[in-house]
């Protein structure tokens, strides 16, 4: 899961009243890469049987500490990827998706620029059977899953994050831990669906824009009796900038949160997440989604379970949403069992199968996945 890096505005006028000196910048090149190789069957779909499937980011980072006791940074990621959906399309994904700067301290830490937002920071994930596939934001997924009549592999649409503002420019402040407490929040002037997908320079004229967007989020963590366990929320508010012009997506404010739960005790962990979205929708449009999962670890090795479930009310299905044709609303579920091995630092082997089923009110689709892979974190 991602590192909390945060950063912003505020801190940077304490820095401007406190005149320090910097010693030099640390300069930091990371990234990962995830690659798999999937067999798939599906019923009515026309998804290739065999298939690799593969994720690449680069990041970089700089960071120093002035002599006030500030601790200033900026973090870029570039996806170095080309997916097939944008190759069919004629279009390069090779762009950067995150864009920041951050300073902190023991007040905590602010975070201002192209980043994901406090709801998603601190939001609380489900134990997986492998991250890559069934994760809180997943990378990997070949099962046909169609949003709006359009055939998708895109691993995104059977996630359960709460990202409503995605990379939009956003300023986000989150506590430092207190006692096992942690909370946060972001504003974000203006979001539509191109800069909520991590396009920085969407059109101000986009329908479907939101904007004034306030997220906020709390996580508490603690041990109880020989468990660990952590509890989370998040809210979301937008406001629409076309508010009543049609039935579309934007023409209402946007709500979503989620509730989490996880526990551990010893080698087992436990937990379940909520997540619902009204997609900006005034009636018949809410997407929610709930997961719930179990793993064990013992040295280098993890086995998971994990069970998806998401409903999309939408008789008319919404730009992201799950659909097969059909009427009514769409539901959505996903078993996941597999299993990972740690081979060195950073670096492991994981195996999994899914079955995913997705039907309306006339139409039923499903189908398994087989996944073998690796990621390398560098």
């Amino acid at each position: 899961m991602k590192k909390l890096l945060l950063c912003g505005v505020a801190a940077l006028a304490v820095t401007a009243a406190a005149p320090a000196k910097a010693e030099g910048i640390d300069l930091g090149l990371g990234g990962y890469f995830i690659g798999y190789g999937l067999y798939t069957d599906q019923d009515g779909s026309d998804t290739r049987d065999f298939d690799f499937r593969k994720e690449t980011e680069i990041q970089f980072n700089g960071e120093t500490t002035l002599d006030n006791g500030l601790t200033v940074g900026g973090h870029i990621e570039m996806n170095a990827d080309r997916s097939i959906d944008d190759a069919a399309n004629n279009e390069d994904d090779n762009t950067i998706e995150e864009s920041y700067m951050y300073v902190s301290g023991g007040w905590g830490r602010v975070n201002f620029g192209n980043e994901d937002g406090a709801a998603y920071l601190l939001q609380v994930a489900a134990p997986s059977a492998d991250d890559n596939i069934d994760g809180l934001r997943p990378d990997i997924n070949s099962f046909n899953v169609a949003t709006s009549g359009v055939g998708s592999s895109d691993a995104s649409v059977l996630n359960y994050a709460q990202d409503v503002t995605g990379y939009a420019n956003k300023l986000t402040y989150i506590t430092p831990l207190f006692a096992g407490f942690q909370a946060g929040a972001s504003f974000t002037p203006s979001v539509d669906d191109e800069a909520a997908s991590g396009d920085a320079a969407a059109s101000d004229d986009d329908l479907a824009q939101f904007e004034n967007a306030v997220e906020l989020a709390a996580r508490y963590q603690g041990v109880y009796s020989n468990v660990d366990f952590t509890l989370g929320a998040g809210y979301s508010l937008m406001q629409a900038e076309n508010e009543g012009l049609s039935t579309t997506v934007g023409t209402d404010d946007a709500q979503a949160y989620n509730v989490g739960a996880r526990l551990g005790y010893g080698a087992f962990g436990l937990g379940a997440a909520y997540l619902n979205d009204n997609n900006g929708v005034d009636d018949d449009g809410d997407t929610t989604t709930w997961v719930a999962g179990v793993d064990y670890v013992t040295g280098p090795f993890k086995v998971g379970v994990s069970y998806y479930d998401r409903t999309d009310e939408a008789a008319s299905p919404l730009a992201g949403s799950p659909t097969i044709g059909g009427t009514g609303e769409t539901d959505s579920t996903r078993w996941t069992a597999g299993v990972g091995y740690q081979y060195g630092p950073g670096m492991s082997l994981n195996g999994s199968v899914s079955h995913l089923d997705i039907e309306n009110d006339t139409a039923d689709a499903d189908g398994f996945q087989v996944a073998v892979g690796t990621r390398v974190d560098f």
